[in-house]
């Protein structure tokens, strides 16, 4: 597959994806004033290790860039140091559990069947705009308790977000950043102005969901901010669908390119789970995460200051060849397979179980319903941003 990643559109940045390996497994660019860490190992160290990495790196961040819009901070789960991170992800975390998960799966099913009727009536499947995208945000969107039928407007503020496929720099700004960056905090006000309207009215109207929850909730014997609950509430909303989204394609690209697998998950389907596990590992889904050293500290042979910009490319460590044996091959049968597509650490994605279970029902239906599904010639076509590996159009032909 990384032989056509110039061909599918794939950015350039992404190197690992075309076989190419980093010189060094950390190394600082002066081109963007950050330091990219590559390496597995490195990797797994970084978000190992919150007291040395913090994962508050907003704080490091200019007010060139950030432009007033530290507010973000707040009840962001994503950008939360302990202790404050374990508070506040307990909040969430009984909405997460083992059974909470597997009890959603008729609904996710249902959904699934309901999605593939209305694309089977078209004669034709485009997978994220039919599938990947509606089943993941309809199910986060009944969870949290805001309207499943407004996914319109998050897909259209989400894909705005992602729309910049620069490189990010702290160091020169251009024309072409400052503009992502204006779409960026007007795409993120629009949606927390829409979250915030929900919120406000849950203090009114209390609901069975999790949003009233938030809203009712007490940490240190305080209630959260509304500010609070609108930045917890995103990263619920964005996070919680678009794993799922790049998750679908990618697994079902990879297994239409690779035939002999296709075969095998179609004739045993207890080996999708390790395929979508494989899928993970060979097209992360979120290709980087940022950290922020608290200390001056050495990793991988270099010397790096405190208070400094990481961008921790987790995508590219799960192409270490020093933890992976042909790590440009994708192996469905690969076992063990320990990517850190989810994260590792105190930040390991909280809503993994339940995308790997939107995977597997989603999936396992999607083989059963189209047993001559094949990926359209056309090809896909690759989110822009360097940030993310995932499709955004997948169109599929049904039949043979």
């Amino acid at each position: 597959m990384t032989n056509v990643a110039d061909t599918w559109g794939i950015n350039p940045q992404q190197f690992w994806l075309r076989g190419q390996r980093p010189e060094e497994p950390v190394r600082f660019d002066p081109e963007t004033g950050m330091w990219n860490v590559y390496g597995y190992p490195e990797t797994v160290r970084v978000l190992g290790e919150p007291g040395t990495f913090s994962s508050d790196t907003l704080r490091v961040l200019p007010d060139s860039v950030m432009r007033g819009n530290k507010a973000m901070r707040e009840g962001n789960l994503v950008q939360m140091d302990e202790p404050d991170h374990k508070k506040l992800r307990r909040l969430v975390s009984e909405a997460f559990t083992p059974k909470v998960v597997a009890d959603l799966e008729p609904r996710i099913a249902a959904l699934t069947h309901e999605l593939l009727d209305a694309a089977a009536q078209r004669g034709h499947l485009e997978l994220v705009a039919d599938l990947a995208y509606p089943l993941p945000v309809i199910v986060i969107a009944e969870l949290l308790g805001v309207p499943s039928s407004d996914r319109d407007l998050f897909k259209q503020w989400v894909d705005k977000m992602l729309e910049f496929s620069g490189q990010f720099s702290l160091v020169k700004q251009s024309a072409e950043q400052d503009r992502a960056l204006e779409i960026v905090f007007e795409q993120r006000r629009q949606l927390t102005e829409y979250l915030a309207a929900h919120a406000t009215e849950r203090v009114q109207r209390p609901r069975e969901d999790l949003l009233t929850k938030l809203v009712q909730a007490e940490v240190d014997g305080e209630r959260l901010t509304t500010n609070e609950v609108v930045n917890f509430a995103t990263v619920l909303l964005i996070a919680g669908h678009i794993t799922t989204t790049m998750l679908l394609g990618n697994t079902v690209l990879c297994l239409d390119a690779h035939p002999e697998q296709m075969a095998r998950v179609r004739a045993d389907r207890r080996r999708l789970a390790g395929a979508i596990e494989e899928s993970l590992r060979f097209l992360s889904p979120f290709a980087a995460v940022g950290r922020a050293t608290t200390v001056e500290t050495a990793l991988g042979g270099v010397r790096i200051p405190a208070d400094k910009l990481l961008m921790v490319w987790i995508a590219a460590a799960n192409r270490d060849e020093r933890q992976f044996a042909r790590p440009d091959e994708y192996d469905a049968s690969r076992d063990p397979n320990p990517h850190v597509a989810f994260g590792r650490g105190i930040h390991f994605c909280l809503g993994a179980p339940l995308a790997r279970l939107e995977g597997r029902v989603a999936l396992g239906i999607l083989l059963d319903r189209f047993p001559d599904l094949r990926v359209d010639p056309a090809g896909p076509e690759f989110i822009p941003s360097p940030n993310m590996t995932g499709v955004r159009k997948l169109p599929l032909l049904l039949a043979s």
